[in-house]
């Protein structure tokens, strides 16, 4: 374990020589030439599904990032081929296809296999939940990553974390929300336990594809949709069909995830497994990384572009009412499932000594900035 350990670091302190980033075109590939040396030995050609649609930013360079990664670091020996929901057409299909070997991996959402593994969603967000640095430490250094290895394991899948947008906006809305009954009804894309949430206050909640949103919320299938935030919403062209932009409660910290074959990840010696676990690690915060800074563009854009883009946060009478409902979802999710309640119990502990520190460090530090001014 300390000679994986310690080759990890090294691979980690090679990334910054060799890493750059590829585009992101249909069944791309990341084949390169390959050393003398590394020709001696097995090579291992992989085949990854995702979710988004071809060219897809942020979320898209995340992938390429890793498959670039992983060839340079494996001097060639690991090529991974990519497949965008245009060519495979199952964009909600990853879980089933990594799992049946159909692919060797997938890059998708975990609150997306709530239908079928509804223990998933907790790998995702959670509404009123951890922040992306709190998340991060709790999957990582907090027990995290060994209850997602104890959802997946038995469909044949192995999952780690692929990305975090950081916290999410709100939403798109045709009209002002200023009371809960403004939500009674309500047809709206949004997935994962925000989903419940919603419907438990009287909305209709859905799941959409991004590449149908627009088309949905102009043809009126949905009233409202949440998708990123300021980062990718903006060029999706929302804010010309729904005016009112509402802050966020549902998605704190939004991670996305790569999932690989469990018996494909078996079949690799301990190096491959390394080298992808460490392509995989690096791309997910470069992405954090990356959604942090698109997000701070594109937010500044707002005032000077946008103009007609209302910025909203939702009324403290409707939030409680959703937080109510969340609360009472979660102790039902709690008393009908035993692991589900371990999860549960594993944020909550961390969650509450997680945020302690969040606020004397951040929140404090902003509170002291801002009386400066």
């Amino acid at each position: 374990m300390k000679a994986i350990l310690k080759q990890g670091a090294t691979l980690a302190t090679a990334l910054l020589t060799v890493t750059t980033l590829t585009g992101c075109g249909e069944n791309s590939s990341t084949q390169q030439t390959v050393s003398p040396a590394a020709a001696e030995k097995e090579s291992y050609n992989l085949r990854l599904a995702h979710t988004w649609p071809t060219k897809f930013p942020i979320f898209g360079d995340a992938i390429h990032n890793m498959a670039t990664m992983a060839s340079k670091m494996s001097d060639g020996r690991i090529n991974i081929t990519i497949d965008s929901k245009n060519k495979h057409k199952a964009p909600l299909g990853i879980f089933d296809m990594v799992k049946s070997g159909q692919y060797d991996m997938g890059h998708s959402a975990s609150y997306y296999w709530k239908g079928k593994v509804s223990n998933t969603l907790f790998f995702t967000t959670m509404p009123f939940g951890m922040t992306a640095p709190e998340q991060y430490a709790w999957r990582y250094y907090g027990g995290g990553q060994e209850l997602a290895e104890k959802v997946y394991a038995p469909h044949n899948l192995i999952t780690f974390p692929g990305g975090n947008t950081g916290n999410q906006m709100g939403g798109w809305f045709q009209k002002e929300i200023n009371t809960i009954e403004d939500l009674q009804g309500l047809k709206m894309r949004i997935p994962g336990f925000a989903g419940e949430v919603l419907a438990k206050v009287g909305a209709k909640p859905t799941n959409i594809p991004a590449g149908e949103l627009y088309t949905a919320l102009e043809r009126g299938t949905i009233d409202a949709l949440e998708w990123v935030g300021p980062s990718l919403d903006l060029r999706m062209g929302f804010h010309k069909i729904a005016p009112y932009y509402y802050t966020g409660w549902h998605e704190p910290a939004t991670e996305l995830q790569f999932l690989i074959n469990k018996e494909k990840w078996a079949s690799f010696p301990a190096d491959i497994q390394e080298i992808l676990r460490v392509a995989m690690r690096t791309a997910a915060y470069d992405m954090y990384a990356q959604s942090q800074h698109e997000s701070a563009k594109n937010w500044a854009s707002i005032k000077t572009e946008y103009p007609n883009i209302q910025v909203k946060s939702f009324p403290t009478a409707v939030l409680q009412a959703m937080k109510s409902a969340n609360d009472t979802l979660i102790a039902e999710r709690s008393a009908a499932d035993p692991l589900a309640k371990e999860i549960i119990d594993s944020q909550a502990a961390y969650l509450s000594t997680a945020r302690a520190w969040t606020k004397i460090s951040d929140q404090s530090y902003f509170q002291t900035v801002e009386a400066l001014k």
